[in-house]
């Protein structure tokens, strides 16, 4: 039997999707020595299945809603937004009451001003890091459409637009003319849009995490294949395998997305974390219609996004546990209401992808420390926005375990609010 190596660097970062890879590449550009370590390639879970939104606009979060005949929709699955597993009731039933209470107006105040700091600086923060890594060129600044069915909803969305600009977004508010010379091949089932001009976009975002992976190896980096939830408590630090070797480091960042409760429980934090799974796939365009911008439907439920994979629909919120069997109904619920909206062909995938996304019910992720044991750090519950936030998460973290001047008070993020 081989006898395993020890291998040694002042940080071990477990979780190769988005956030852990922008915390290693930020913890590396403040001088520490990382290994990076997962049990797939970079950018292979959640990271992979978005939209492709870096959403500056997306400055207060997304609540729970307060009307009484969409909670309905939603409690019976009668909406394409939101599905629940209701086999799953019992266990979530405290979290949704929670995620209810913190989208009362006040409490969802507080939210948007703690995550703005956050929010505002997503774009440039990814700009340095595709500067740095060679992949500045997969980025779009066109931003994002969304896009509305009747008049009503549409003049209900030119009133949410108005009421933001104490926060500084550019928009802008399309009619049904204004928005076909944008977007020539969408149909006249849409009657206008808002186009949110702050965010950009990439058509790959899996393939971005890899770039800023291999980016970290080129700088020096060390990225290796284990189980991550394997991590140990020693004397000295943090210890992991990864294959035939045992790393070793005075400090670990937990940053494995929907993963992450399986090793907090079992050090001693209890943190409501709940997974909101969902659904992609991807189509051929007819002939030679092209889509210029992701688009939102905010009355159908669904994103289309053009993607180099192709136009990938990707579907709202399903409520159910992190290992139970997909369930992809939405995808069925929505491709109708996608086709209603742009000429699809056929799906690219037999099966389509499946994901979770980690969300915490105060809707502001954790980063910082882990308080009950030295030298442990956590960085997760993006609540939809992990391609968004990455780079600034990594900064924060960074900032804060190296003891530089963070750039903005992390007290909102703390692990302690949630004992």
């Amino acid at each position: 039997m081989a006898q395993s190596h020890i291998q040694q660097a002042d940080v071990i970062v477990l979780g190769a999707g988005i956030i852990g890879v922008s915390v290693a590449l930020q913890l590396q550009r403040r001088g520490r020595s990382v290994i990076l370590v997962d049990r797939r390639d970079a950018g292979e879970e959640t990271s992979y299945g978005n939209a492709g939104l870096i959403e500056r606009s997306s400055v207060v979060p997304y609540g729970a809603p307060r009307e009484l005949s969409k909670l309905m929709r939603y409690a019976f699955n009668l909406s394409t937004e939101v599905r629940f597993d209701w086999r799953q009731m019992p266990r979530i039933a405290p979290w949704l009451w929670q995620f209810w209470r913190e989208s009362a107006p006040k409490p969802l105040a507080r939210a948007a001003a703690d995550m703005q700091p956050l929010i505002e600086r997503s774009v440039s923060e990814h700009e340095a890091l595709m500067s740095e890594a060679g992949a500045l060129p997969q980025l779009r600044r066109a931003g994002w459409l969304e896009v509305y069915r009747n008049e009503k909803t549409f003049e209900q969305a030119r009133g949410a637009a108005t009421a933001l600009h104490p926060f500084g977004l550019n928009y802008e508010v399309l009619d049904r003319k204004a928005l076909q010379q944008r977007e020539p091949h969408l149909t006249n089932a849409v009657v206008g849009a808002v186009h949110w001009l702050d965010p950009a976009t990439v058509a790959d975002p899996g393939a971005l995490v890899k770039a800023y992976a291999r980016h970290f190896v080129e700088r020096g980096g060390v990225f290796l294949r284990g189980d991550a939830l394997h991590l140990q408590r020693e004397e000295t630090g943090w210890s992991i395998a990864a294959g035939s070797a045992r790393l070793e480091a005075p400090e670990a960042v937990v940053a494995l997305g929907p993963w992450t409760d399986k090793i907090s429980r079992s050090l001693g934090y209890k943190v409501p974390l709940v997974m909101k799974r969902g659904y992609h796939v991807h189509f051929e365009a007819e002939g030679d219609a092209l889509l210029n911008h992701p688009v939102v439907d905010a009355d159908g439920g669904f994103v289309l996004a053009p993607m180099a994979q192709g136009v990938r629909l990707t579907t709202g919120v399903e409520f159910a546990s992190r290992g139970s069997r997909p369930s992809p109904v939405q995808l069925d619920r929505t491709e109708p209401l996608a086709r209603q909206i742009f000429p699809l062909r056929q799906r690219i995938e037999p099966k389509p992808w499946m994901g979770s996304r980690p969300c915490l019910p105060d809707m502001r992720p954790v980063i910082g420390r882990g308080f009950r044991h030295k030298g442990l750090w956590f960085a997760f519950g993006h609540n939809h926005h992990g391609l968004t936030l990455g780079p600034i998460t990594g900064r924060l973290l960074a900032e804060m375990m190296t003891g530089e001047k963070a750039f903005t008070d992390p007290a909102p993020y703390a692990m302690e609010r949630f004992g």
